[in-house]
């Protein structure tokens, strides 16, 4: 695995996020980050691009719930990922996470680019694998650090639980840039305004979810904990 030492630790760690909203918990933390949003071919190209010369590459932010047992704002340290690209995370980077969030729960993520918004699926895909949480980014960075023989690791915070029905709304709301999406989710609630109390809900859970993000992000501290995994 590429990088050990002082030599690795003056590369940056590029951080992938899916919204700005993500992305702008960091900027204290002393990371290179790249906001995919509805964009997977662009953020894996500039993603490929930064990484050519980086020390790790980790996939942070909100991610949905598989497991029912998870509440709202449950942290995530993924040990495995599963869905369009399966691959293990560097369990010495998952280990310093854990010991800076011990709090936080350690196990597989999905992930194959699509938004989990039906409570249907959720069930099924709690079935079908062991995956605790799903996210719309973690296949990219995980690849793409596999190209680049670097660590790789996830971070993510529960936004909605499995047992929650996402309304339409959501599944437009993220530009190509990691921007909301305004006129697509107004076109949306004009469209189904019976989804106003749902998306009201939702958005308050996400809102909640955002704080323990910030939480999360200020305790795992200067390059997200890549440091103590050269310990």
């Amino acid at each position: 695995m590429a990088g050990m030492g002082n030599q690795t630790s003056r590369k940056p760690v590029i951080v992938v996020t899916g919204t700005l909203r993500e992305a702008a918990v960091l900027r204290k933390n002393n990371v290179t980050v790249i906001a995919g949003g509805s964009d997977p071919e662009g953020l894996f190209l500039k993603l490929e691009a930064a990484a050519r010369d980086c020390a790790g590459i980790i996939s942070f932010g909100l991610a949905g719930g598989i497991d029912h047992k998870l509440p709202l704002g449950a942290v995530i340290i993924g040990k495995r990922l599963t869905g369009t690209f399966h691959t293990k995370c560097d369990e010495r980077w998952v280990k310093a996470l854990h010991s800076l969030l011990p709090g936080s729960r350690m196990g597989s993520v999905h992930c194959d680019g699509k938004l989990l918004s039906d409570v249907r699926d959720k069930y099924d895909m709690a079935w079908a694998s062991a995956a605790l949480c799903a996210d719309m980014e973690s296949h990219i960075a995980a690849e793409v650090a596999a190209h680049a023989n670097v660590p790789f690791a996830i971070l993510r915070c529960i936004s909605d639980v499995a047992q929650l029905q996402l309304p339409p709304a959501v599944d437009v709301a993220m530009g190509p840039e990691g921007q909301v999406a305004m006129g697509a989710v107004m076109r949306s609630i004009i469209d189904e305004p019976g989804q106003i109390p749902a998306l009201a809900n939702t958005v308050y859970g996400f809102a909640k979810a955002y704080r323990v993000l910030i939480r999360t992000a200020k305790r795992a501290g200067d390059r997200l904990a890549f440091d103590l995994r050269e310990g």
